[in-house]
């Protein structure tokens, strides 16, 4: 083996272990700070205190208690942001895009029974794709549209119909998958490195000038956090996905994937309401069928 693919190997065992790794991290605290919000008991009769609970873990109690106000200076110097599992999860990610599929575009990428691609042609049409989606997502966010959930559900699944198909029109099978991952994780990491942080920090600098704290700060962080909680099923199963050829390259991968989408969204609503001390156990039911018909439709109807 010559030596820059023995060390394009190593590089790119080291980044995917990694990915994976942060990834862990970042799933592991999005679930449990919604967890917490959900579980929180919220019928407190104080000015500064929102919410509390109590936890164990390794044989421990452990008292949490979320502020309706900031804490005392001290710990305003030394609070605990959590920002890099995120961050790192996408820089790794994004250097195993180019050390893997951008550095071997005209294998992995371009598939000339799909389109008649050049390599450097489709490697910008998939860096466009993120800046594009993204701006689209962000002015949702930002617009009157995000007042209403239903509009902003459809034109969402709207959005990921056209994404779908088209990039399975556009790249090979493995790759318009797995480019639809990159566009809801580079969407999740926009929303942690241009929302949520920067309005985490903006609080921080207030409380530490002793000002108020801006509600609309928290609740525009909270709601890209919220975004970030449901999409997490859908980025994990595409992380996958490329272990499975049979739904990959499935004649209708991109539906395949929609339903999926629905499906997945589905169940992590559920747990979010049992969360809130909501049963509904209608909609796991629902989820789970839904999932079983769907590897009977796949099955019918092989690729």
């Amino acid at each position: 083996m010559d030596f820059l693919p023995y060390i394009l190997k190593w590089l790119e065992l080291v980044l995917r272990w990694g990915h994976v790794l942060f990834a862990i991290l970042w799933v592991g605290n999005s679930f449990l700070f919604n967890y917490l919000d959900n579980k929180l008991n919220k019928n407190i009769s104080s000015s500064s205190i929102a919410g509390e609970g109590y936890l164990m873990h390794s044989g421990y109690f452990y008292k949490l208690t979320r502020l309706k106000k900031s804490p005392p200076l001290n710990y305003l110097k030394s609070l605990v942001i959590f920002k890099w599992q995120s961050y790192l999860t996408f820089i790794t990610g994004i250097l195993l895009l180019f050390v893997i599929y951008y550095y071997n575009s005209g294998v992995l990428m371009v598939n000339k029974k799909v389109l008649e691609i050049s390599p450097i042609n489709a490697i910008l049409i998939s860096i466009l794709s993120l800046f594009f989606f993204w701006f689209i997502y962000d002015f949702l966010c930002k617009s009157p549209i995000i007042k209403n959930n239903i509009l902003f559900l459809f034109i969402s699944f709207s959005l990921l119909l056209l994404i779908s198909f088209g990039l399975t029109k556009i790249f090979s099978p493995k790759f318009a998958f797995l480019s639809v991952g990159l566009i809801l994780g580079s969407n999740m990491f926009g929303n942690v490195f241009t929302v949520i942080i920067p309005n985490q920090m903006n609080i921080i600098k207030g409380s530490l000038k002793n000002k108020k704290i801006d509600g609309s700060l928290s609740l525009a962080a909270k709601q890209r956090s919220i975004h970030n909680n449901y999409s997490t099923f859908l980025v994990l199963f595409i992380m996958l996905s490329g272990h499975y050829s049979f739904l990959v390259y499935h004649k209708y991968n991109w539906l395949i994937l929609c339903a999926i989408a629905i499906i997945s969204v589905t169940a992590r609503h559920y747990f979010n309401l049992r969360g809130r001390k909501i049963i509904n156990n209608s909609i796991l039911i629902i989820s789970v069928l839904a999932f079983i018909f769907l590897t009977f439709l796949i099955f019918i109807f092989k690729a």
